[in-house]
């Protein structure tokens, strides 16, 4: 009995067998037909969104920021020790050159003048006295020589205190407009004691820095754009006139300073400014959308739309703006180029532009 079962296992094992070995050898079907576009088809055309390539008005240029400047600053202080006797100036007055702004107690400078002037002329006359005395051989050389030089030191007192009874009085060495005073008549001051400042305000200069690379294309006249917060919206402009020497080591940046123009002193010195200097501009330069730009290793390329096909085309772009890009080679103005759905695209690959999106219907005005 065992045997029997034993057999019909055995048979059982091999017609399993040959069924598996039957079906592992029949070619297999495909479970699915191929998809379209698949190896084999024709190419499925990927749907991508185009721009033109258009000329258009560049300005090439470099923006910064810096300080504004007053034209001429000084700290007014007197020159000598003194009581102050009078302040000609208010606080905030415009000045002008040469104005008197303080005046210091001079009565002990005016009786040391008095004193000197009283003092040349005598010897002055003492010298008339001896040239004659000389000239009668009654007096000798020697005599006439000590006469002129009573004569030269007496004068050189009379010039010092001239020269002290100058600096009692403190002028405005230009014409600016006075900052807040910090003495007050009556007061003893020292010698280079602070009174008030004197800005230059009815022309600032600016200071700014750029970076050395665009060194060789600034030069001294080049106008530039300025703004301020102070004035939001109003545009300023200036004028480049000096320029470092020297390059910062640290920063490789150079300075430049410019000159702008005050009316109505509404700038004031030590504002924050934005710089806008231009260095070039060009009328006719090729743009594409920003979009269109595809970096790739170390180039840079677009892909242009020919026959329904993209063609990947290495550019050299220039200056970039707000969603446009100057492409300086590599493009032709009419060319068109694929502005959004690169990342799919392969060189030659066929696309199909897709047609822009309706604008949106305006909704009905309220009560129609």
């Amino acid at each position: 009995m065992k045997r029997l079962i034993y057999l019909a296992l055995s048979v059982l094992l091999l017609l399993g067998a040959g069924m598996a070995w039957r079906h592992y050898s029949q070619p297999q079907q495909s479970a699915a037909p191929a998809a379209k576009g698949g190896k084999g088809g024709p190419a499925r055309a990927l749907p991508v969104k185009a721009a033109e390539v258009r000329s258009g008005e560049v300005v090439d240029g470099v923006s910064a920021v810096g300080t504004l400047l007053a034209n001429e600053s000084v700290m007014i202080r007197p020159e000598v020790d003194g009581r102050i006797e009078a302040i000609h100036f208010q606080e905030g007055q415009l000045v002008r050159k040469g104005d008197k702004l303080l005046s210091l107690d001079a009565g002990e400078v005016e009786a040391q003048l008095t004193s000197a002037i009283a003092a040349a002329n005598l010897n002055r006359s003492r010298l008339k006295r001896s040239e004659d005395l000389q000239a009668k051989n009654f007096i000798s050389v020697q005599a006439l020589d000590e006469a002129r030089e009573n004569v030269n030191q007496s004068n050189a007192r009379e010039a010092e205190m001239r020269a002290k009874l100058a600096k009692t009085v403190v002028r405005a060495p230009f014409e600016g407009v006075t900052g807040l005073r910090q003495v007050s008549p009556g007061a003893y001051v020292k010698a280079g004691q602070d009174v008030a400042r004197l800005e230059g305000i009815g022309v600032l200069k600016l200071d700014f820095r750029v970076p050395e690379l665009y060194l060789k294309r600034i030069r001294v006249g080049q106008t530039l754009a300025i703004s301020v917060d102070a004035w939001p919206g109003e545009p300023f402009s200036g004028t480049i006139y000096a320029i470092e020497p020297a390059v910062d080591e640290s920063t490789r940046t150079v300075l430049l300073r410019a000159r702008l123009p005050n009316p109505g002193v509404r700038l004031k010195p030590g504002m924050f400014a934005r710089v806008s200097l231009e260095l070039a501009k060009r009328g006719n330069a090729l743009l594409v959308p920003e979009q269109a730009i595809v970096p790739r290793g170390d180039g840079t390329f677009v892909f242009r739309i020919v026959d329904g096909k993209a063609v990947l085309t290495r550019v050299e772009t220039g200056v970039r703006r707000p969603g446009e890009v100057e492409v300086l080679k590599g493009l032709q103005a009419g060319e068109t180029v694929v502005a959004d759905g690169q990342l799919k695209l392969q060189d030659g690959a066929a696309v199909t532009v897709a047609a822009p999106k309706p604008a949106p219907a305006a909704a009905p005005a309220p009560g129609k």
